[in-house]
Parts: structure tokens; sequence; C-alpha cells
């Protein structure tokens, strides 16, 4: 099943001089085994939303559903629902606070009142799939590792939640590129072979291009697009409304066209870009022969 958002409106403060609404009767459903990216400018109300799906912010008005389960509720049905939703938020390094690895990683499913046996599992399971080989990093602390492998480090303990949707508020901040690439990567296999629902809440647009399945502009708290990759990214209007810049690929084959290429300018990733170049100099090439 999937997580709804239903006439969602929050305000921050009410009732103060400080009172600002962050979200305005947004409607959004994420569909089961989805990877769905959230885009927009600071202040869009991007991070607000992603705070609702595991319970951490209710709505002011409107209704949050997990797997059919209202999070404002309470009881041991409201709890599991949370539970499904795991949420790894920006720098979330930041967070990080064992002595070891292992013991980072632990911490979720230990308060979960799982068994020894079963707590270890998950945490070889999680360092196994973000690439840290555990009898190399279960006893390191995680403040001496690379910024990118202290952030596999926290996604791991999400994982290790073992979540049945997992939220990234921009993973790849602050990342440079090579650790930037790997995360992305791990991120798609973990969609692929887990068949994990994701949300990407991110506002570079490569990334975006390169991952998601669906595309949501937001603006003011509200939804300005929900589409798929292929119509958003070439709803120019939309997009300068939401602050956002399309894909350098697309920049790249406009401006290719601009100074006389006749290249097809209708691809956002930079494979298919590439495709298309290749074919427009092959026919150039042909021509002038």
């Amino acid at each position: 099943m999937p997580i709804e958002l239903k006439n969602v409106s929050y305000t921050y403060m009410r009732g103060t001089a400080f009172e600002r609404t962050a979200l305005r009767d947004v409607s959004l459903t994420i569909a089961d085994g989805s990877l769905t990216a959230l885009a927009g400018h600071t202040g869009s109300g991007k991070s607000t939303l992603v705070q609702h799906l595991n319970g951490l912010l209710h709505p002011t008005r409107g209704e949050v559903l997990v797997d059919g389960v209202n999070l404002a509720g309470k009881g041991q049905e409201t709890r599991l629902a949370r539970r499904k939703v795991g949420m790894v938020f920006q720098y979330p390094e930041q967070q990080l606070f064992e002595e070891t690895v292992a013991a980072d990683i632990a911490f979720g499913p230990k308060n979960l009142e799982l068994s020894e046996d079963e707590v270890n599992r998950r945490v070889r399971s999680a360092m196994e799939f973000v690439e840290l080989d555990y009898e190399t990093y279960k006893d390191v602390s995680p403040f001496q590792l690379s910024g990118g492998q202290m952030r596999r480090v926290a996604i791991a303990g999400v994982l290790a939640l073992e979540p049945q949707y997992l939220v990234l508020d921009e993973p790849t901040a602050g990342l440079d590129p090579r650790a930037r690439e790997e995360l992305l990567r791990r991120v798609a296999e973990l969609h692929r072979k887990k068949k994990i629902t994701i949300l990407f809440v991110s506002h570079n647009m490569d990334d975006i291009a390169r991952m998601a399945e669906r595309v949501v502009f937001m603006h003011e708290g509200r939804v300005l697009l929900d589409a798929p990759p292929a119509e958003a990214f070439f709803a120019k209007e939309a997009m300068r409304e939401a602050g956002l810049r399309e894909p350098s690929a697309a920049t790249l084959l406009s401006r290719l066209r601009e100074n006389g290429l006749e290249v097809e300018a209708d691809a956002f990733t930079a494979d298919e870009a590439a495709k298309r170049i290749a074919k427009a100099v092959r026919k150039k090439k042909g021509t002038s022969c």
C-alpha cells in the first residue's frame, strides 16, 4: 500500500507572532515500490513534508496515512506504521554518536527489543549493503571515517531497521564527486534489489534525472507539478516557478541546437544526451560528404 497525504497543511508556531504556514493543502501519493524525487528551492516545504511521513510532525489540517493507518493516531498500530518509514536526514553523519560503527548501526534494532542474534544479522546485512566490510569496520570509531563512509554508516543504521519506505533528504549534500557517485549507485541498487519504496529529496536536477521514476516539484508549500521525468523536465515554466534549473544534459542539447547542430533536444540524462549528440554528428558528417 502507498503513503498518502490528504489535504495536508502545516503551520509552525500557530497562534503566535511568528506563525508561518509551510504546507498548504498538499495531496500526494507515494506509490508502493516507486522511486520518487521531491524537488524545490529552500523554503518550498520539502523538509516539512517529509517530517510528516513518520510522524515527527502532524498536520495542522489533513491526514497522513501509511498503509492506511493515520500517523496522528495512537496505539500499537500507529507505532508499527511509523516504524515502516526510515528517515535519513541531511548530513546524517552528524547524528552518529556511538563509540564504534557496529554499535551505532545496532542502536535502532536494539530499541526494537530484537534478539542479539537478530541485531547482529541486521548490522552485518546493512554494512554489507553499503559496502563496509564488517570485520574491518565494526570496531572502528565512526568519527575516524571519511565523510562518505560516515554517510554510509548513518544510512546503514536506518537500513538495519528494515523499513518498508525510505526517505532520503538531500543524501548527497556535502559529498565529493566519488562519494556522491557511490551513494547514488547504492540507492539505485537498494531500490532495484530490495524493492524498497524511496522518496528522494534533492535540488540537484542531474541526480533526480538519473534516479527518479517520478518527480514532484514544490513551491511555497504546494505541489506545483507531479509527473514522470520525461514530462517534468520539459515543463520549463513550472521549473522556473519552482526555482529549479533543468538538468545539465538538457541545457547542453539546447545550446548545441542554438549553435547549429541539428540534435534532438529531448533527453535529460548524460547517457541519452550522448546518444543524441553522436546521432547528430553522424548525420552532419553524412550530409557534408
